[in-house]
């Protein structure tokens, strides 16, 4: 096991190693293939393939994704890529302080002509919605996506609503500034499925970027490569792809072992679990393959569970990562 590929989100996943190289693997059938939507936002973001990568694995376990990095390195470029790879509706909401609840799921506004109320929709009801700066809008703003990121539903004056499928959020924020910001609580944070990074792109990458930008934006001539419905159904497909039990039971013991890790306050939950099982099994999706192998497990613990451990400010993120390359060597699949 590769630690420095396992516990970062830098590396790129090996879609050939170890049991899906054999000849013989089962492969899985997908309507369409995921690696177009991870070269067609490559085509945007250049040098991003390890990130794009654990979007699309978000996308394909029905997961929401949050981007933390300074600005300028490319959050809100890969988030409008991924969307427009995809031929489905797109909203973006640019959160303030100012911004109210009703901005982001609808109101209902009454009709003088018919003498009833009306719901107009929000821009919550698409099936991408971007989610730029959640971090800058208030504590009462950021709790109206609750609801509608866990039951992909939205309840306004007593009538519900449901949102399209698929339903993904991707959200950005800038963790280093936070004058004026309003940090997401810890039930907001369990509700992203992936938080990752972009970092600084390679020296060669930067100087493509100039070339590419030059003279028009690069998103401007990307298209869509799947649809919404093939989009779904790889979800399905992917829910239904085979983990054993000895993989349940490794993911169990791995959250278990969080509970007791030092600096941390509070352990992964039985959720934290569950959304680590979707993420193994869309990374077995990516690599061809219809089971799960301990590799995606490992692969995948530190975008799935870095940002649901609980831990004192005192205690950075490089602690917190050591800590769980540490359980990943300590415990075995049995």
């Amino acid at each position: 096991m590769n630690d420095d590929r396992t516990i970062r989100p830098g590396a790129r996943l090996n879609h050939s190693s170890g049991a899906a190289a054999h000849s013989s693997t089962p492969t899985v059938a997908l309507p369409a293939d995921p690696h177009d939507i991870v070269t067609a936002v490559g085509t945007v973001l250049k040098g991003h393939t390890a990130a794009i990568e654990l979007a699309v694995i978000a996308l394909l376990a029905e997961g929401h994704i949050l981007l933390e990095d300074i600005p300028g390195v490319g959050k809100t470029t890969l988030a409008r890529a991924l969307a427009k790879a995809i031929d489905t509706d797109v909203s973006r909401i640019q959160f303030t302080p100012d911004l109210l609840p009703s901005d982001i799921v609808g109101v209902s506004v009454y009709r003088p002509q018919t003498g009833v109320f009306e719901f107009n929709p929000g821009p919550v009801f698409a099936s991408i919605v971007i989610a730029d700066e959640i971090n800058r809008a208030s504590p009462k703003t950021q709790s109206a996506l609750l609801e509608s990121m866990q039951e992909a539903q939205v309840s306004v004056d007593g009538t519900t609503y449901l949102l399209p499928k698929p339903f993904v959020v991707i959200a950005t924020q800038n963790p280093y500034e936070m004058e004026g910001t309003y940090p997401l609580p810890e039930a907001q944070r369990d509700r992203f499925m992936i938080r990752m990074t972009l970092g600084y792109p390679q020296y060669e990458d930067e100087v493509h970027m100039l070339d590419s930008s030059e003279l028009a934006d690069p998103l401007d001539d990307l298209a869509p490569v799947v649809t919404a419905d093939q989009v779904q159904q790889m979800i399905a497909i992917v829910r239904g792809l085979h983990a054993s039990e000895a993989i349940k039971r490794y993911i169990v013991d791995l959250a278990r072992a969080t509970r007791e890790m030092a600096g941390v306050t509070l352990g992964v939950s039985p959720r934290a679990g569950i959304q680590l099982l979707r993420a193994a099994k869309a990374a077995a999706a990516l690599g061809a393959r219809r089971y799960v192998l301990p590799d995606d497990v490992q692969r995948m613990v530190w975008p799935v569970w870095g940002h649901r451990l609980t831990h004192p400010r005192s205690v950075s993120d490089q602690a917190i990562a050591d800590g769980l390359r540490q359980i990943l060597e300590r415990v075995k699949v049995r």
